[in-house]
């Protein structure tokens, strides 16, 4: 079990290098100057002496290997430099912005399961029945109707028109529920189909058959035996979607005017923040690795034969 975390937690190295890498080139590539970007920021005429001598102080002027070997060295010590925008320091204003990202991607998930869980299991249970039409109807409707449309329409009924709950900010309780119902609404559509079609092939198996033999409960052999071989598709789903809220939820947040990191991101592209883009894409890359690890070690918890085969391969 370790040597499996250090070879995935090595793993992380080349990821991140290339993520970095490919970061790099683009915005070397763009037609946008970084120095020319900073000084629009900072509402400051481009002339060409402000221009040279920015250039100068953030190193542009330097071959772009040796730019690049700065740029590690500054992620290696988590210094992604200073937002163009605000003047701060990229990395104070993303562990203060991460928080809120984290809250709002919590709760979405945590709700997106506990809708999703029981009614993935009651419609393969009762297939072709009430509940599995309502179950099928759910997950066209999450999976066609797009975020910030669902957003709005929240916003208009149950702000608006009904005055029941704030448009937008981070406060109390009542400030997450319409982003968090947004957000976790395409979450149940897939977590319930991906639930229900996993039971209905495990339904198919040897081992089903034996259990009712055996004269085992129906519900006995449904919670202990079926589920737990099929929520293992549940598990990967969850660990991929749980990298995507952590990284922003961008759409959510710009809808709610929630202070997080994805709209923070959204800022830096509209304003060409360089270093801010850079420090998303290192976290992004950091945080899909670590979720994807989490998921690896959930499963091979709950079934151990993942270990043996993997060795057996090799």
């Amino acid at each position: 079990m370790i040597g499996y975390i250090g070879k995935r937690m090595i793993a992380i190295i080349p990821i991140v290098f290339i993520a970095t890498l490919v970061t790099f080139g683009l915005i070397h590539l763009s037609p946008v100057d970084p120095a020319e970007a900073y000084l629009t920021a900072a509402h400051i005429y481009p002339t060409p002496e402000v221009l040279e001598q920015k250039r100068h102080e953030f190193g542009l002027d330097q071959p772009l290997w040796t730019q690049y070997m700065h740029t590690l060295q500054k992620i290696a010590r988590l210094d992604f430099g200073t937002s163009y925008l605000t003047n701060q320091p990229v990395w104070n204003e993303v562990v203060s912005r991460m928080p809120a990202t984290a809250e709002l991607a919590l709760w979405s998930m945590l709700f997106s399961v506990i809708v999703s869980v029981p009614l993935g299991i009651l419609a393969a249970v009762y297939r072709n029945s009430w509940i599995d039409m309502v179950s099928r109807a759910i997950s066209y409707l999450g999976a066609s109707i797009p975020q910030f449309w669902l957003g709005y329409l929240l916003i208009f009924f149950f702000s608006v028109k009904l005055d029941l709950l704030p448009v937008e900010g981070r406060g109390s309780w009542q400030n997450l529920v319409l982003p968090t119902v947004a957000l976790s609404l395409v979450l149940i559509a897939v977590y319930t189909r991906l639930l229900r079609s996993s039971m209905l092939e495990q339904m198919q198996e040897t081992y089903v058959q034996y259990a009712r033999m055996r004269g085992l409960r129906e519900r006995t052999i449904m919670l202990k035996h079926v589920l737990k071989l099929a929520i293992t598709p549940l598990i990967t789903g969850m660990g991929i979607n749980l990298g995507k809220l952590l990284t922003g939820t961008i759409i959510v947040e710009q809808v709610f005017s929630w202070p997080g990191f994805g709209r923070y991101f959204v800022d830096a592209i509209f304003n060409r923040d360089i270093p801010v883009i850079q420090c998303y894409v290192f976290l992004a890359a950091c945080l899909f690795i670590l979720c994807n690890l989490l998921v690896d070690l959930v499963q091979l918890y709950m079934d151990p034969r993942i270990s043996s085969k993997g060795r057996a391969e090799h």
